[in-house]
């Protein structure tokens, strides 16, 4: 029976208690009372709630790694920040967002073999270089039964998260499908993005496009980065493909070697690209989510020679 169940995992109320607790204590609160509902999600990237060493690659690390307010920086400097993450309003949003993402799928059909589900909203560190590229905006949605949103909290981020959970939650189907691998390719990265955006708008409209595709202009992406992309598309390896998603900036900032990118390249490529796709095909978004990356690429061999329009 395709009845599924999405649970939040009310992350106001922890960092509320991660600020008021003694600043020793404050890493193993947020291991784990916040994390330890994901530890599954975080054994996937082979990461523990606890390192064994001292300072050892833990949950804290690859948080503070990935983005996300480290709990060390948790402090009474942030509690206005905090109180307007515990707006109720906004987690029935948050919730609401991503029951309707679900239902998609669900009303087309489709058998999810995860029934249940778990999400939270994390704080983005304003000094990451995540952050600062995602407009304080972003998301995880790669393991299956599992969505990250992530802000750093404010009217504007706020509002705008309900798209960002629709994209994550497209993920979170797609890979129940479309098996995540470690030698994923560029191109099968690439699809996944500019499905999952696809989908976000489909829901909320262009206005909740991310700034991973509204700031790539159409010149741009013409005559500059779908030729350096088109014969990218059989790339591997995390640092490789990083670099041509998140163009050079952040391969800098990573020690990536860049590729000649502009921001966010391959973001604004995939958007574009799955564009093309459901309009040459008449596929809906839930009909192309499901379907294989190699038949995506085969199916849109042409967009790489015609010129991309705003909008088209």
């Amino acid at each position: 029976m395709n009845t599924i169940t999405i649970k939040a995992v009310r992350s106001d109320i922890l960092y509320k208690k991660i600020m008021e607790a003694p600043i020793e204590k404050r890493d193993d609160i947020y291991r784990f009372e916040f994390m330890q509902p994901f530890e599954k999600k975080w054994a996937k990237y082979h990461c523990p709630l606890k390192a064994k060493q001292p300072n050892g690659y833990d949950v804290v690390m690859a948080s503070s790694m990935l983005g996300y307010l480290s709990p060390q920086k948790i402090d009474a400097s942030l509690k206005d920040k905090i109180n307007l993450l515990g707006d109720e309003t906004f987690w029935e949003m948050c919730q609401q967002a991503i029951e309707k993402s679900f239902k998609c799928f669900v009303d087309a059909g489709v058998e999810l073999p995860i029934k249940e589900y778990l999400f939270t909203i994390m704080m983005s560190d304003p000094e990451s270089p995540y952050s600062i590229m995602c407009d304080n905006c972003c998301g995880d949605g790669g393991i299956p039964g599992y969505i990250f949103g992530s802000l750093v909290p404010s009217e504007y981020t706020m509002s705008r998260m309900p798209a960002v959970l629709a994209h994550e939650t497209n993920h979170n189907v797609r890979f129940q499908f479309e098996k995540w691998t470690n030698d994923i390719t560029f191109g099968a990265y690439m699809i996944s993005e500019g499905l999952a955006e696809n989908f976000a708008t489909s829901i909320y409209g262009e206005e909740y496009l991310g700034p991973w595709v509204t700031k790539t202009d159409m010149q741009m992406l013409n005559e500059y980065i779908k030729p350096l992309i088109r014969d990218a598309l059989t790339v591997q390896g995390f640092e490789n493909i990083s670099a041509y998603m998140y163009g050079d900036e952040l391969a800098k900032m990573r020690n990536f070697f860049p590729v000649g990118l502009p921001y966010c390249a391959g973001y604004a490529c995939g958007y574009y690209l799955i564009k093309h796709y459901l309009r040459k095909t008449g596929k809906s978004i839930v009909e192309a989510t499901l379907t294989s990356s190699e038949e995506i690429l085969k199916e849109t061999g042409e967009f790489w020679n015609e010129e991309t329009v705003y909008g088209a």
